[in-house]
């Protein structure tokens, strides 16, 4: 079996879930520092659990994730000292540009790896991101 489900993974996947969940609720309760860190903590300690603590360090160290991983650690920190939308979008921004360097896949075209099963999700992304790389670039160019 390529993928066995060990106790040690179902737990980190209980936690991402919850991390998931704590965040959410914590963006519908007007961003609630406290939920938001709540879930920041769970999501990242069940990460470290479901690939591993060496393989999550070497995701976030990883020369060619620099650029997410600081931007994540920035929203976590801005999340701690209460500018929790500021952070939300940073840690956002963070999880895309690691996560897709993780898969493989260029932070530019998220979807480039995906099958078409979500075309409009694809789509979306795809769309917002190229936005997003244009401005960077503009302001860099200038």
């Amino acid at each position: 079996m390529a993928y066995e489900m060990t106790e040690q993974k179902r737990v980190g996947l209980g936690l991402i879930g919850f991390g998931i969940f704590f965040t959410f609720l914590g963006v519908i309760l007007f961003f609630d520092r406290g939920l938001l860190a709540l879930g920041n903590i769970f999501w990242l300690t069940g990460v470290a659990l479901l690939i591993g603590w060496r393989s999550t360090w070497n995701l976030f160290s990883n020369r060619s994730n620099y650029k997410g991983s600081i931007a994540f650690l920035l929203g976590l920190f801005l999340i701690f000292v209460r500018w929790p939308i500021v952070g939300i979008i940073c840690e956002i921004y963070g999880c895309i540009w690691v996560l897709a360097f993780y898969q493989g896949v260029s932070p530019s075209d998220p979807c480039s790896g995906m099958d078409s099963t979500v075309p409009l999700t694809c789509g979306v992304v795809t769309y917002y991101l190229q936005q997003l790389n244009m401005i960077l670039n503009s302001r860099e160019a200038s």
